[in-house]
């Protein structure tokens, strides 16, 4: 909850990014990336000496600030606050390194080893920040707007500050907050790193053949229903084996969470992730009673539609993301990938092209699929003298090309915003799905625009319905599951029964009665990252889906200066409160109404397929 130095500061890998099998040489040669921008090398002198000077520039800023901060005059308090920063981009640099190698492979034993030590070293030396947020919050008000009100001072910082302050009723002693940092290393973070190196450890049979997670997990999007069933078989298999350790770590975990809570007088176990995210309770309340309320016209509709497509009485639940009969299984290749995400950026600005070429050219994208490498994908904004490097695992299929899209987007996002500085460039994660998931819809209508032919208009339309529903519907249940799981944690142990019954609760509901569901889905809870990593962030795609129709439908409408807004918006990473942000287009995320308009265009597409069996 204080303001000191992230240990590592990876984006939760998004879990709507559909995984990988073996890397096909059909696809053409895949970029890897290369991390020299960061570090050439584990045991470069240059990572060396950055370690060093953290350590050394933590005990001299420690020194001439603590207890001193009320005291500074306007042209001192910006000195303090740029050496902060400062202090904060040599350890995000060491972190981001140390991370990205981890990921790469992180069945890599010295790899893992690398970045453990390196943490505790980046935590233990930032143990003497934790007094910079505390006391800070401790300025009287009217020294801290005089402060950052004068000419020669830290104004432009003040929105960091302001959320910040806005911690002030739940931060704790000085002691208590230094031991929640050092205990850090050996709490949640161990837990995490439990949760990833098993997950990554977990092995499936499928058919005699033995498969990673993320390639089990692709066979749910199979041409074969034979396949897809046995796929999620083996799931349900071994996440049953395994249950009771991932029980385990969500029971320590929420607990963890929630004696913090305590501790801090939080109100509610969302209380922090709204804070973060610097957004009211009641705007993420319109979304999810807005989304919950339109499952019918939405999931339940479209899958009794899907249903019949595939022939079928009833779904199981390795039919829902089943491509369509009549959609075409080729396969597409890196270059042509690249081409149509390019292009489709091209044709809403050449400058957003431009800003996503070098991701291409410079090896800031790591796309193949290795044994040990993450699951999944993300964007890691690094640090905003750098530059941001994306991972994907790529297949080859039209949802890995949206991928590249949506990515990308989060890359061309986290540049745009580094002009701002270390402490301004993050988005809350409210808004830090907008370019992303805008990204993907550009790349979606280019690729609309070119098809003529009715059955592949079809398949293009289902496959972008499944996915706005898998980014709002799902993720909104999945919102809904940590809701329960945290309250139920509260009342004592939940047992892996538990747990599972939570978890089909929420899957009914938001899914619809074209669903049967198999023996072994009330599992399905134990692999997704965004529990463990980040809790109650998933609401944060619901939002950026929802966002990004609303603006696309102003752009569609031809708002004078879109492109220029747009861009300003992206710029202005931190900054700037969301009703700010959304001044410029007319749209206000506070009103329920802004959450309607989003969900009408998943409606829109509906009725058009809907339309198509006529």
């Amino acid at each position: 909850m204080t303001m000191t130095i992230s240990a590592c500061r990876l984006l939760p890998r998004d879990e709507n990014a559909l995984p990988v099998a073996a890397e096909n040489p059909d696809l053409g040669p895949l970029p890897e990336w290369d991390l020299s921008d960061l570090y050439p090398a584990p045991d470069a002198p240059d990572l060396t000496r950055d370690l060093e000077a953290v350590e050394k520039a933590c005990c001299t800023f420690a020194r001439d600030y603590e207890g001193k901060l009320a005291s500074l005059s306007a042209e001192k308090m910006l000195e303090c606050i740029e050496r902060y920063q400062q202090i904060d981009i040599l350890a995000g640099r060491i972190m981001s390194y140390a991370g990205l190698r981890y990921y790469q492979n992180t069945t890599d034993a010295g790899r893992a080893k690398l970045m453990g030590d390196l943490q505790d070293r980046i935590t233990t030396a930032t143990t003497k920040l934790v007094f910079f947020s505390l006391e800070f919050n401790r300025i009287p008000d009217a020294r801290y707007d005089e402060v950052f009100s004068a000419a020669d001072g830290p104004a432009r910082y003040r929105p960091v500050f302001d959320r910040m302050r806005a911690m002030r009723p739940y931060q704790l002693s000085n002691e208590l907050e230094r031991f929640l940092h050092d205990n850090s290393v050996v709490g949640a973070a161990a837990w995490n790193r439990l949760f990833d190196e098993t997950t990554a450890g977990l092995t499936f049979d499928v058919g005699g053949e033995q498969l990673g997670l993320e390639a089990t997990l692709n066979l749910l999007t199979d041409h074969g229903r034979a396949r897809r069933e046995a796929g999620a078989r083996a799931l349900a298999e071994v996440f049953g084996k395994n249950v009771k350790l991932f029980a385990r770590i969500h029971n320590t975990l929420a607990k963890e969470k929630s004696i913090e809570d305590k501790w801090r007088k939080m109100p509610t176990p969302q209380t922090a992730r709204h804070l973060s995210n610097h957004v009211e309770p009641e705007v993420v309340e319109a979304l999810r009673n807005a989304v919950t309320a339109a499952y019918p016209r939405l999931s339940h509709r479209y899958y009794r539609l899907k249903a019949k497509w595939l022939g079928l009485d009833k779904l199981q639940v390795w039919d829902r993301n089943a491509p369509l009969p009549s959609e075409n299984p080729r396969l597409i290749a890196w270059p042509e990938a690249q081409a149509t995400v390019l292009d489709a950026y091209a044709g809403f600005s050449p400058r957003l092209a431009e800003l996503a070429q070098p991701f291409f050219e410079r090896g800031w994208i790591d796309a193949g699929v290795k044994p040990g490498k993450a699951p999944g994908a993300f964007a890691h904004p690094t640090v905003t003298t750098v530059h941001p490097y994306v991972l994907l695992n790529y297949l080859g299929k039209p949802r890995d090309v949206m991928t590249l899209a949506h990515e990308l987007g989060h890359g061309v996002h986290q540049r745009l915003a580094a002009g701002q500085g270390e402490l301004l460039a993050a988005t809350p994660l409210t808004l830090a799905e907008t370019a992303s998931v805008f990204g993907e819809m550009l790349t979606f209508r280019a690729l609309l625009a070119k098809t003529s032919d009715k059955a592949q208009r079809k398949a293009l339309l289902a496959g972008k319905v499944e996915d706005m529903i898998n980014t709002v519907v799902r993720q909104i249940a999945f919102y809904d599951f940590e809701c329960k799981l945290h309250a139920a944690r509260a009342k004592g142990e939940l047992t892996p029964d538990d747990i599972n019954a939570l978890w089909m609760s929420v899957q009914a509901e938001s899914l619809g009665d074209a669903f049967e569901f198999m023996p072994g889905y009330e599992t399905f809870w134990t692999y997704v990252p965004h529990f463990v990593h980040s809790p109650f962030y998933v609401y944060a795609y619901a939002f950026g889906d929802g966002l990004v129709n609303a603006l696309y439908a102003a752009y569609e409408d031809g708002l004078p200066d879109f492109q220029a807004k747009y861009f300003d918006m992206l710029a202005a990473g931190g900054s700037k409160h969301h009703k700010e942000l959304l001044a410029p287009f007319g749209l206000d995320a506070s009103d329920p109404a802004f959450w309607d308009k989003g969900l009408s265009m998943i409606e829109g597409f509906i009725d058009e397929l809907e339309a198509m069996e006529a």
